[in-house]
């Protein structure tokens, strides 16, 4: 008896710059690994993006929310452009998707991958390799406060931090969770010492959550001390859980001691599936190569196998991820921002190929 194919909907949104350029390059690979394994994959394209901000100033339409709420997931490549102040594309489009769908997990993993090399000395790839659990629907990522006296002396921005007992509990239960599918280590960022509300809080909450979990290692460590460990002793780090401002810090540290941005994929996960999730590169849009085909698709690709993973494609995640470690490791994909001579699209191919 024939099984009847599988099929996901997918929303893409290519964005600006060389979102769109990586973003053709990971659909490529995602759909031969979907088709290898039995599945379809099925693309509806969005042009939600700075451009658009210009010719209508909206990053997207009213409805934009709506619309995507009918999707299994969300493909999002990287949005900024000159002339588009970055708090607008970012509050247009990013964010508002991230809380109406209470993408409240965003999941940043971090390793060394074959063919390339970290900028600390010696390290290798089983020392480098970490996973950060940012919270991203609340902190200090918020919109509360304001300018008041614009343009006299006293002149002052106020600006609020929100953390709810069921925001940080349900984040840092995702952490242990993880941790207890990994090395059973955990690190929780704080800076307690010096943030007298709001940190005390989450030390708080994290210590009640952490008598659940018994077998996992836990401790907390100053956000200041966490990132001067990440640099000096990585090997002793595999999971972070972090606030919205300490996650995206501490993330993007993390993927320029392996490897850099270009190889970082993340997701932005809503735990229960009530809702689509997104999956994006951790990277910006650079427009100043955009279109040249000397992009790193490496980090969109991962997003979308994460994305397989999420959706439950755990063989096609595998073989995406594989594809891409046998393709650096051959030297067939290293764009020129690892010294390599592949295009954005010769390094695609390749790791399509190796799906294959």
């Amino acid at each position: 008896m024939d099984v009847p194919q599988r099929d996901y909907r997918i929303a893409s949104i290519p964005g600006d710059g060389i979102g769109v350029d990586v973003v053709a390059e990971a659909r490529k690979v995602l759909d031969r690994a979907a088709a290898r394994y039995g599945f379809g994959l099925e693309w509806t394209e969005f042009d939600w993006s700075c451009e658009r901000y210009s010719r209508t100033g909206t990053m997207m339409p009213e409805d934009g929310i709506e619309r995507l709420s009918v999707f299994d997931a969300i493909f999002l490549g990287a949005v900024g452009f000159p002339g588009v102040p970055d708090h607008v594309s970012l509050w247009g489009l990013l964010i508002p998707v991230r809380r109406a769908f209470a993408q409240y997990v965003n999941l940043r993993p971090v390793r060394l991958l074959p063919g390339t090399s970290s900028v600390l000395k010696d390290r290798t790839a089983e020392e480098l390799d970490m996973v950060i659990v940012r919270e991203n629907s609340e902190g200090e990522y918020s919109e509360l406060g304001g300018r008041h006296g614009s343009g006299h002396p006293g002149e002052f921005a106020l600006q609020e931090s929100v953390f709810t007992r069921v925001g940080v509990e349900r984040i840092i239960r995702y952490a242990f969770e993880l941790a207890g599918t990994r090395s059973g280590r955990l690190v929780s960022a704080t800076k307690s010492n010096g943030i007298i509300h709001t940190m005390p809080f989450w030390d708080e909450i994290f210590a009640e959550v952490a008598a659940d979990y018994p077998e996992v290692g836990a401790e907390q460590c100053h956000i200041d001390a966490l990132a001067a460990r990440m640099v000096q002793h990585p090997d002793r780090i595999d999971v972070v859980v972090g606030s919205n401002l300490f996650g995206d810090i501490l993330s993007d540290l993390a993927a320029a001691i392996t490897g850099g941005l270009g190889m970082a994929p993340s997701g932005n996960i809503n735990p229960p599936g009530e809702y689509p999730s997104m999956f994006e590169a951790v990277h910006g849009s650079a427009p100043d190569i955009a279109g040249k085909g000397i992009a790193n698709p490496v980090a969109q690709i991962l997003a979308g196998a994460m994305m397989l993973e999420h959706l439950g494609e755990h063989a096609a995640a595998r073989a995406v991820s594989g594809a891409v470690e046998t393709a650096l490791a051959a030297g067939e994909a290293a764009t020129p921002d690892f010294g390599g001579h592949a295009t954005t699209t010769e390094s695609g191919t390749a790791i399509a190929e190796a799906v294959g």
